[in-house]
């Protein structure tokens, strides 16, 4: 065992830690002693990524099983009645809910979205699909529900939190299909050119790029500047998913709330419909258009009534053509 290796066994003696090789390259695994202890398993060739996935919020005297920050992934898995959380997200989360109930709820329609809209396209014959700002992994997770169309498709899951990377790399990372690559939807040129992901998607061919839920944790500036660049760089035949939070008819205290509960860890921006209807401009939306999340092409004839709490989607085919995109 290597001297850096021992210093982080050390630091985090609830982890059983070792280096392993997979596919001829070399990783560093985590897996917790206690089954209560979150995250579980870490996987990750990078060692300074694995301690900051096992200590997100290092400090004088913090816990490393308990960050003291809540984290906008783990706060969403909560609401999904997932398993990786903390005792600070947690309460942040139920700090929003003691007053809005129904977010969970729209957390859940919005979960379900994605799923319909990742269907949906896969059956248009869509085979390569781009998660961007994919969170945590939550079944079904998007290869799942694609493979369940078309077994070949290729899934790229692009995010920029350590917590979420490494625990994509452990647990979506299943076969050559699948590729959990790290980056910023900020550094959007940048990323749309990374050879880690146009070695898995080809961008002559269509695409599906998948913008769920991420968009109101940039501000303006920055969400329009990503959107259009990803319709720029999209081949004529792709589409572009998209679900975020809305001001309109969102009640004002709810986003109040959302932006204390994150600490100032990320901007909190409800947008107007018709900004998000803007998003999808020189696109062909598909029916219904741009709805309530649970609304679009539902499994279900159930309503979520929610007048305090609205998140739109929508799902746009780019049918025009485009010279080859240049970063």
């Amino acid at each position: 065992m290597s001297d850096d290796l021992t210093m982080v066994q050390a630091d985090f003696p609830a982890y059983q830690i070792w280096q392993e090789e997979s596919r001829g390259q070399p990783r560093f695994v985590a897996r917790s002693r206690y089954w209560r202890l979150n995250p579980h398993t870490v996987v990750t060739p990078d060692l300074a990524e694995l301690r900051d996935a096992l200590d997100p919020a290092p400090g004088p005297g913090r816990d490393p099983v308990a960050p003291a920050q809540p984290n906008i992934a783990r706060m969403y898995d909560y609401w999904l009645d997932g398993k990786d959380h903390f005792a600070a997200d947690r309460a942040a989360a139920d700090a929003v809910m003691e007053a809005f109930p129904e977010v969970a709820e729209v957390a859940r329609a919005n979960r379900q979205f994605l799923a319909r809209a990742v269907r949906y396209v896969a059956q248009k014959g869509v085979g390569q699909f781009l998660d961007l700002g994919s969170g945590l992994p939550a079944s079904p997770n998007v290869h799942e529900t694609a493979w369940a169309v078309n077994p070949g498709a290729r899934v790229v899951y692009v995010d920029h939190d350590p917590v979420v990377l490494a625990h994509a790399r452990a647990l979506l990372a299943v076969d050559d299909k699948v590729s959990v690559v790290a980056g910023d939807i900020r550094d959007h040129a940048d990323l749309l050119a990374d050879e880690a992901l146009t070695a898995r998607i080809d961008i002559a061919a269509p695409v599906c790029v998948l913008l769920v839920s991420v968009l109101h944790f940039l501000t303006p500036e920055e969400a329009d500047a990503a959107v259009a660049t990803c319709r720029e760089w999209m081949a004529p035949g792709s589409y572009l998913v998209i679900s975020a939070g809305t001001s309109t008819g969102t009640d004002p205290e709810l986003i109040r709330r959302l932006r204390e509960a994150y600490g100032g860890t990320a901007p909190v921006t409800g947008r107007t419909a018709s900004e998000i209807r803007a998003w999808f401009e020189g696109l062909t939306l598909a029916r219904p258009g741009l709805v309530d999340v649970w609304a679009w092409r539902p499994d279900t004839l159930r309503r979520h009534a929610s007048p305090r709490v609205r998140f739109l989607a929508g799902v746009g085919r780019k049918v025009t053509g485009r010279p080859p995109w240049q970063p």
